[in-house]
């Protein structure tokens, strides 16, 4: 049986016989977008991330169903709509890559990675709220040297960037 150790707005501590784990309130799925632009150049994020107390480059994410409104949303349609508002860009294809949880040991969470394409500049993207996004644009064939120099000065990399590059064959 689970027990419901604390809850805030945003997270729930739960203990099933002896393991404690968290879990979103609302949702128990994310998705991740790696995004591909008609140049060729991945499109990435970088934001402040609190308890790792540094900035992370990322895949533009979002968790699904977090939000009243967007409750019940079909994964695409949360893929489509966070790439928007994080990055500014809408995709005209968009396919799902692979799924994973996301720190089994941890979290109920269930990440979903897509691939975006056809990719058309719709806004000035940065996050809605509180989000302070940086976005970047790479190109595909220097994606391993750059993410490589920006580990390098110290900024922290979310390894599904790389799950999504070798899931969508750019190994």
């Amino acid at each position: 049986m689970i027990e419901t150790l604390h809850e805030t707005r945003w997270l729930k501590l739960q203990r099933d016989g002896r393991w404690d784990f968290v879990r979103r309130p609302d949702s128990d799925h994310a998705v991740g977008i790696l995004a591909i632009t008609p140049q060729d150049e991945v499109v990435l994020v970088e934001q402040l991330r609190i308890p790792v107390q540094k900035r992370t480059i990322e895949l533009p994410a979002g968790i699904v169903g977090d939000e009243p409104e967007h409750r019940g949303e079909p994964l695409a349609e949360t893929a489509r709509r966070e790439l928007l508002e994080e990055t500014g860009y809408r995709a005209g294809k968009i396919e799902e890559l692979v799924v994973s949880p996301t720190s089994a040991g941890m979290t109920a969470e269930i990440t979903h990675l897509f691939l975006a394409r056809e990719l058309e500049k719709a806004g000035d993207g940065g996050g809605v709220g509180h989000e302070e996004i940086e976005i970047h644009h790479v190109p595909l064939a220097e994606i391993r040297s750059w993410i490589a120099a920006r580990q390098a000065g110290g900024t922290l990399v979310d390894f599904k960037i790389q799950a999504a590059l070798w899931a969508a064959g750019f190994s």
